[in-house]
């Protein structure tokens, strides 16, 4: 059984799923963006109507590289480029932050970029490095957000949490004066320090919360509830879950010098909500687990959540 947990355990990868391209070898955001293929601007033309009749208030956003529609949007709507969304990390560059990965998702519709700070922490014997995730939109849905990952280097997990002590996001819309909310992103790096010294209180205060395996099984059976009336399938699968996110508390190799408890709990929680695999693995499964590292996995946060309560 050691064999079989240690094997399952050894092909864990960081939380981007290998998606976007590696540019690490990019000294300023140009070069990242021209390397991972995101150098091309978003246009906006009027939508006409079959009898082409403009269609008042709306614009279509145009990738301008192959005429890709990118989404539809009212005329409040300003675009904020890849070039001038991800321009403000170049300022980081000074302070040793690195560009790693970057790419898009939902065919442009969402462009990205991550940066790795130059500062590694020790929380409770753990090395934790901590990441910048920069995401611009151009389909209306979102905004643009900027969010601090730390992952801990010897599993890959994120330790995302939401603290109510420290900002890890922030966003703004795209509407209004852009450039001065963009000037705002400015101080991403003194908001990334502040949140991994929270971080590291609150793991001081998870790692002294002991859990009996009792109370374990009791959280685990309230994260992954059995819905009323539940068919035998669904039972089964959930049976399965429970059993694996029961195998990443108590067998996982990383946690075996972790004692029993609340910071061992988080984790191995992390790890099942950002490792495993769904009873149905759709074809978005990817970019909806990267999407989590940004906006927050709400199982961890309830994982967190719960324990702190004890």
């Amino acid at each position: 059984m050691a064999a079989m947990v240690e094997t399952m355990f050894s092909v864990r990868e960081k939380p981007w799923h290998g998606l976007g391209e590696i540019i690490q070898d990019a000294p300023t955001s140009e070069d990242a963006l021209r390397l991972a293929g995101l150098d091309w601007n978003v246009i906006q033309e009027p939508i006409l109507t079959k009898h082409n009749e403009m269609i008042p208030g709306y614009r279509a956003n145009i990738r301008d590289k192959d005429r890709w529609v990118l989404g539809v949007v009212t005329d409040r709507y300003k675009v904020v480029q890849n070039s001038e969304a991800f321009a403000f990390t170049d300022a980081l560059l000074e302070n040793g932050v690195k560009y790693e990965t970057a790419g898009s998702l939902q065919d442009g519709r969402k462009t990205w970029m991550l940066a790795r700070l130059p500062h590694q922490y020790i929380i409770n014997g753990d090395e934790v490095s901590p990441y910048l995730v920069f995401m611009n939109s151009h389909d209306g849905s979102s905004s643009i957000k900027c969010a601090v990952t730390p992952i801990r280097v010897v599993c890959n997990n994120t330790l995302n949490l939401a603290l109510r002590t420290a900002k890890r996001t922030w966003s703004c819309m795209h509407t209004g004066d852009i450039s001065d909310k963009m000037l705002e992103a400015r101080d991403t790096l003194f908001h990334a320090s502040e949140y991994m010294a929270e971080l590291g209180k609150s793991f001081d205060q998870l790692n002294r919360i002991k859990l009996t395996d009792q109370k374990v099984m009791e959280y685990i059976e309230m994260l992954i509830p059995e819905p009323d009336k539940a068919t035998d399938t669904q039972k089964k699968n959930i049976r399965r879950l429970r059993e694996d996110l029961k195998m990443r508390y108590f067998d996982a190799p990383d946690l075996a010098g972790v004692s029993k408890g609340g910071y061992r709990f988080v984790n191995a929680v992390s790890d099942f909500a950002t490792h495993s695999r769904p009873i149905r693995e759709r074809g978005n499964f990817k970019e909806s687990l990267f999407s989590k590292t940004i906006d927050g996995n709400p199982m961890i946060d309830k994982a967190y959540q719960m324990v702190m309560a004890a």
